[in-house]
């Protein structure tokens, strides 16, 4: 589904950016009726040059993504919420062998639908969970980020607001609320190790 994708690829890239944290825990609304739930895993490998502004620095980072995601209708006739759980593992690895493991736990789910009255909605997501970084070599925790942040995204329903399978990501709109909590520079942590 092209809504699942696009909420993923914004959860991922919120997380890698560290700016995800902090533990919450959501029951699902007695009136939601499930449309679609699942679970998912990706692995990946990115290649970073002058990684964190570090001129020359080549790092390796391996990822790896599990979670699983339910899609709910809360009132008929209009846009189905989501919500997932995802745990993102990246290990950062230098030319030298020495690496960081960062371990983060997301949830992601729709706060508020608002439509727009043009066939789009803006979506208000709540992004939380615990993000960590590891020195490898000692197992000691170098950089934490506990908090959560809010940010909306746009989203074309094409005409069909209960059938998520047609909807579109136009545009990612900004954060609406800024991480909060403790937010240590994962550069620097990481560049403690790597650099």
């Amino acid at each position: 589904m092209l809504r699942l994708n696009a909420r993923r690829t914004a959860a991922v890239l919120t997380a890698a950016a560290g700016l995800v944290a902090g533990s919450l825990s959501f029951a699902p609304e007695a009136v939601a009726r499930p449309i679609d739930q699942g679970t998912f895993h990706d692995e990946f490998t990115d290649e970073f040059d002058d990684f964190c502004g570090v001129e020359g620095l080549h790092v390796t980072a391996d990822v790896s993504i599990d979670g699983r995601f339910l899609m709910n209708i809360r009132k008929p006739g209009t846009a189905p919420y989501y919500q997932e759980r995802i745990t993102i593992t990246e290990v950062d690895t230098n030319d030298d062998g020495d690496s960081v493991t960062s371990v983060t736990g997301v949830l992601q789910r729709d706060l508020k639908i608002t439509d727009n009255g043009d066939g789009t909605v803006t979506i208000l997501v709540l992004a939380t969970g615990p993000a960590n970084m590891y020195d490898n070599s000692t197992g000691k925790a170098i950089a934490r980020d506990p908090g959560q942040i809010r940010f909306e995204i746009l989203i074309d329903l094409n005409g069909t607001p209960t059938n998520p399978d047609d909807d579109e990501f136009i545009a990612f709109l900004g954060q609406v609320k800024g991480s909060t909590g403790r937010s240590d520079d994962y550069c620097e942590g990481a560049l403690s190790v790597l650099g």
